[in-house]
């Protein structure tokens, strides 16, 4: 048989490559300009090898009962990792992904094909213009995975952005953010405030070096105007390879501290990570 090859191409944000997992027989790694963007096993979708994949899974697993359908909206797709967990591990949902780079998702699309009865739309666009356009209150989780190259767009970390999040959930539908920083956390504690002034409910899933300001890192942003499944997310956390903890209360508002929520005129990306943080060879 035929061994996969790697596949490189041209794309609306930089350079694409498929990277075939030597040790998984059908299994790819996305990079875009050297920087990972996902992991894809078509053979197994619920394997997941990102840690920050496993930590919105958690949260798509704690969002109802196990295996009820759910109605999803992603922004940012990549591989579409995300979408085909919840298609595997809940048949029968619906799901919506938006992407603003519609030749990465050709290429998604030509060389990682979902199956024909995922339930999973996908189409290019801008995430912003996606949520103006989503119906208020029709889904149950919403998340968001989009960065432009390493960073997450300005317009995505604003108070109108998240009012405009929580209008398309369901009133207890909830909102996950992969989102990216190091101490002293200027980003990370804007984005908490923020999210602060419009659910009642937030917590934050990282890993302890991370939340202790020992290096960058990804963390998990959820947000719900209903109370979260915080002890269940804190279990299914602990019990990954690398454990991550769940802040919330009390540690969270420490976290905060003085900053305030971003508006329009002052938002910024997130920061650019360090010389090798994220990247491939």
């Amino acid at each position: 048989m035929d061994e996969p090859v790697p596949v490189t191409r041209a794309v609306d944000q930089g350079t694409a490559r498929l990277l075939p997992d030597v040790d998984r027989r059908r299994a790819w790694l996305l990079t875009v300009d050297g920087a990972p963007q996902s992991y894809v096993d078509l053979d197994d979708p619920a394997h997941l090898e990102f840690e920050y994949a496993r930590r919105i899974a958690h949260v798509l697993d704690c969002a109802a009962d196990p295996g009820a359908p759910l109605d999803a909206l992603h922004l940012g797709g990549g591989a579409l990792t995300l979408p085909r967990y919840l298609a595997a591990t809940r048949p029968g949902s619906r799901q919506r992904v938006v992407d603003a780079d519609r030749a990465l998702l050709e290429l998604v699309a030509e060389h990682l094909p979902l199956p024909e009865d995922s339930g999973v739309t996908v189409c290019a666009g801008d995430a912003r213009a996606a949520l103006r356009d989503q119906r208020p209150g029709s889904v149950d989780v919403l998340i968001a995975d989009v960065f432009g190259g390493s960073r997450v767009p300005a317009h995505l970390t604003t108070l109108s952005y998240a009012r405009a999040a929580a209008e398309a959930l369901r009133p207890g539908g909830i909102y996950a953010a992969n989102l990216a920083d190091a101490a002293p956390f200027g980003f990370l504690r804007s984005q908490l405030a923020t999210f602060a002034a419009v659910f009642d409910h937030l917590c934050l899933i990282a890993e302890p070096a991370v939340l202790r300001g020992r290096r960058f890192g990804n963390t998990v942003l959820v947000a719900s105007r209903a109370e979260l499944p915080l002890a269940r997310l804190a279990r299914l956390a602990a019990g990954d390879p690398f454990p991550a903890r769940v802040a919330h209360g009390g540690e969270l508002e420490r976290l905060v501290g003085d900053a305030r929520p971003v508006q329009e005129a002052d938002a910024v990306p997130s920061p650019e990570p360090p010389d090798g943080a994220f990247t491939v060879g």
